[in-house]
């Protein structure tokens, strides 16, 4: 199996200033209440994604795949401590962020609980792609985050970039110890649509709920300004439907798109973040 990237584990500490958390993206209080309410779903989707792949662990011999499942655990452990941070401070301005992760969690429980570890997986390598395609989009179009907040910026920067470099990982287990028979391909685009769907229904439900907390929710001029943002100009969800589609070509495999020159930013981020001031020097 020719692996194009393998993960590196990396610690970085964002430091995000709690006080602007509701509106640091220089697109409006909407936009940045959207980033937001993704960022409620990653601490206990990472942990799904980890313990789905860690599952079958034991069935790869490959050295440079199981390097790099390590390296994917690791990456995916600091996500969810960092968000994890990210939605404490939401939470703190007075926004109803653990009720919904709280419901996040009882929905991934109940799968765990209640289907397969093969479905686990093709649920994983589904959510991946999603996050894959738009982590893509975000390093494509620099100007979604252009003239935001440094700290907040750079923690979804490198998400993006460490999504983009593990984004075969789980796929290529999938393809492992699954296949790619007819059978697997309609159990991994199945569950693209439905992990979608729950997905992005959840999504647009907390927004509206997180929006409504501030009353933001009559702001018709914000609305509109995150509407365009996703779907008109600059467009961030509309741009990842053609690789959204792309996942169901018979195939497909995640490094069929080469972005990995994104990698290539990766040691300034990290050099950039090293400078940012921790929160209680920030308070004083």
């Amino acid at each position: 199996m020719d692996m194009l990237v393998t993960p590196i584990q990396r610690n970085l500490k964002f430091h995000l200033p709690k006080n602007t958390v509701s509106q640091w993206n220089s697109a409006g209080v909407h936009v940045s209440q959207f980033f937001n309410t993704m960022s409620l779903f990653f601490p206990e989707g990472e942990r799904f994604f980890i313990n789905s792949v860690r599952h079958y662990r034991d069935r790869i011999m490959e050295p440079e795949l199981l390097a790099a499942v390590r390296a994917f655990i690791g990456q995916e452990a600091m996500h969810g401590r960092e968000h994890d941070e990210y939605n404490q401070a939401m939470i703190n301005a007075g926004f109803p962020v653990d009720k919904m992760e709280a419901q996040v969690t009882s929905l991934l429980n109940l799968i765990r609980e209640n289907s397969p570890p093969a479905f686990q997986l093709a649920i994983t390598i589904a959510l991946e792609h999603l996050t894959a395609i738009l982590a893509d989009t975000l390093l494509a179009n620099p100007e979604l985050l252009d003239k935001s907040d440094p700290n907040f910026t750079a923690l979804w920067t490198w998400h993006a970039l460490e999504e983009t470099e593990h984004k075969a990982v789980a796929y290529d287990v999938f393809e492992k110890v699954i296949g790619t028979s007819v059978q697997s391909y309609l159990l991994r685009t199945g569950t693209l649509v439905l992990a979608t769907s729950i997905f992005f229904a959840l999504c647009y439900t907390y927004y509206f709920q997180i929006l409504r907390t501030s009353n933001e929710h009559r702001n018709l001029r914000g609305w509109w300004q995150s509407f365009k943002y996703q779907w008109l100009k600059p467009g961030a969800m509309r741009k990842a439907i053609p690789a959204w589609l792309d996942y169901f070509r018979p195939g497909f495999h995640p490094w069929d798109q080469d972005n990995r020159g994104y990698l290539q930013q990766i040691d300034a981020l990290i050099e950039k973040v090293n400078t940012f001031t921790p929160a209680k020097e920030q308070a004083a």
